[in-house]
């Protein structure tokens, strides 16, 4: 049995790795413009957003690889519910993964259309530029911070339903991201 790889028991080493990491990525994100509309600029606001594009373009790498490694995996993966409550999961986790892969890419696409200096932890890949291109830099203007507040809901759904399966309907939902069965936790 490998512990890399995903199966209908569990979620491998991969999966779940991509999984904490991104979500301990996007609380960072959310955590700063959180700090940013409730503090305005200050140091520790300025620690938030000064990383914020780094941090988003690294989101957008890491996205990119789970979801290759979810297509590669989805024939071992666990499987949802079938019927309604099913197709409702399918839905909102495609809604998360559409949403996990627009925000960052429109911010991508306004910072290679701006007119500011690219910087990306702190190595700069490009001197500001004459000009804005306005096809790559509007829809992000319009749509990258509505649809990340989006976003947003749906992860506390997401971890709001977490509860529910963990607390409730204790039916080991957590357990397999987290790299255990469910099996293994009804053993005695």
């Amino acid at each position: 049995m490998s512990i890399v790889k995903d199966t209908p028991e569990r979620y491998g080493l991969v999966s779940r790795w991509l999984h904490w990491g991104i979500a301990l990525l996007l609380l960072w994100q959310f955590a700063g413009m959180g700090l940013k509309l409730l503090l305005g600029r200050s140091p520790i606001v300025g620690l938030f957003v000064g990383s914020h594009a780094s941090i988003g373009t690294l989101l957008l790498a890491l996205i990119l690889l789970r979801i290759l490694w979810a297509l590669a995996q989805r024939r071992h993966r666990p499987r949802h519910d079938r019927g309604l409550l099913g197709m409702a999961v399918r839905a909102c986790h495609l809604a998360l993964y559409a949403l996990m892969l627009v925000v960052p890419a429109l911010a991508v696409l306004r910072m290679a259309g701006g007119q500011r200096p690219i910087r990306l932890f702190g190595v700069a890949l490009r001197d500001a530029v004459q000009g804005e291109v306005g096809w790559m830099t509007a829809p992000a203007d319009l749509l990258h911070g509505l649809l990340a507040w989006v976003f947003l809901a749906l992860i506390a759904g997401h971890v709001a339903m977490v509860l529910v399966h963990q607390l409730v309907w204790r039916d080991g939902t957590l357990l397999r991201m987290a790299g255990r069965s469910a099996r293994a936790r009804r053993r005695p």
